[in-house]
């Protein structure tokens, strides 16, 4: 196992500067997952990690070892891609074993390091299959056992599941669940998926066009965003963002003042904030209600998402740009059309200024140590 310590790490093609002024600190034995949408730096991050990419500027660290110009074969790494990359004509335990004969390891080893590794992977019964004869989430764990037997420090995983379907996807969260619990190795993990990202991480590192937008646990980043980017990218289905302005700061929160005339009350620390300051409320579906007794605002009803165990409504607001969702129980009935008001109680609200970035809220629910 090993700590991973990343110092202003830079990256860039000519002149074209992808990311900047990385700086993060990944713990010996720690569980770290990489999200953010599509083009912004998380994959990149990871192959200069494993000196796939050259690096720019700044440190790379592992284990206490500058590794910037170490090659990827020494660097203790192990790296799993979203192909599995599989020889066709191999049977399991070859494809297996072959990285450690090319090491020269002797045979028993190579026998012990794949047996072992397969009976982790419950894929001891299949070492004598070919992977045509395999599904995708066996082929999945081949590749998964095949960087176990090298016994890496460092294990680094680049989008691992974007080829399964969506139930083998959550069969497998739990594999990797498992796994990380099993071997307490050191593990990155790349993804688009937020919700693998809450499902898997100790730590989630949120990359946006290059830069680093906020480290925390599931917990933190949900409950306490730090910038509009963060709040929207993480939870599903996303944040609602509704615009106004400041009315009145004081000892209580913010007044927030919507267009419409409506307002709506935040429980945050005033800070920087001044009286017609222009400001985003913040709320997620399972806290925006209908028929708020002192505060919210007017929508129009546009749909209404039955799951069985849950429903969501989607509404639309002049205030509301991308439109509301409200989580709300799953026998309750509203007509297509209908006016409704819906707002959240103080101490479930966010609030960003008009660059994006949160205030800090005075009650935040059970946050990750």
């Amino acid at each position: 196992m090993a700590s991973v310590t990343l110092r202003n790490i830079r990256k860039a093609y000519d002149d074209t500067e992808v990311m900047r002024n990385i700086n993060l600190d990944i713990q010996d034995g720690e569980f770290v997952v990489f999200v953010g949408p599509s083009g912004c730096g998380k994959s990149t991050l990871m192959r200069m990690i494993a000196g796939l990419e050259d690096i720019s500027g700044g440190d790379l660290n592992i284990d206490g070892t500058r590794m910037n110009d170490v090659p990827p074969a020494k660097r203790g790494i192990a790296m799993v891609f979203q192909s599995y990359a599989l020889y066709p004509h191999m049977t399991l335990y070859d494809n297996m074993a072959f990285g450690l004969k090319l090491a020269g390891t002797k045979k028993p080893e190579i026998d012990a390091a794949v047996r072992n590794a397969a009976k982790i992977l419950h894929i001891d019964h299949l070492l004598e299959r070919k992977p045509k004869q395999l599904s995708g989430g066996q082929r999945q764990r081949v590749a998964i056992g095949r960087a176990i037997t090298r016994k890496p420090k460092v294990f680094l995983f680049d989008e691992p599941l974007s080829n399964l379907d969506a139930a083998l996807r959550v069969k497998m969260r739990l594999e990797f669940a498992r796994l990380h619990d099993e071997l307490k190795t050191t593990m990155i993990y790349v993804t688009h998926d937020q919700v693998e990202a809450m499902t898997l991480a100790d730590k989630i590192v949120v990359l946006s066009a290059g830069n680093l937008e906020q480290v925390g646990s599931p917990n933190t980043l949900y409950h306490a965003p730090a910038n509009r980017f963060v709040a929207g990218f993480i939870g599903s289905p996303k944040m609602n963002f509704l615009e106004g302005v400041v009315q009145s700061v004081s000892a209580t929160g913010v007044l927030v003042k919507y267009e419409t005339g409506e307002t709506q009350l935040a429980l945050v620390e005033p800070g920087r904030a001044k009286e017609g300051d222009k400001v985003t409320v913040g709320i997620r579906p399972e806290h925006l209600h209908i028929d708020m007794p002192d505060y919210g605002v007017s929508a129009r009803i546009m749909a209404i998402e039955s799951l069985g165990d849950a429903a969501y409504l989607y509404a639309e607001s002049s205030v509301a740009p991308d439109g509301l969702i409200a989580r709300i129980p799953p026998l309750e009935r509203h007509e297509k059309g209908a006016t409704i008001r819906v707002g959240a109680s103080p101490d479930h609200c966010h609030l960003f200024d008009s660059d994006g970035q949160a205030f800090q809220r005075k009650i935040v629910e059970v946050l990750a140590a």
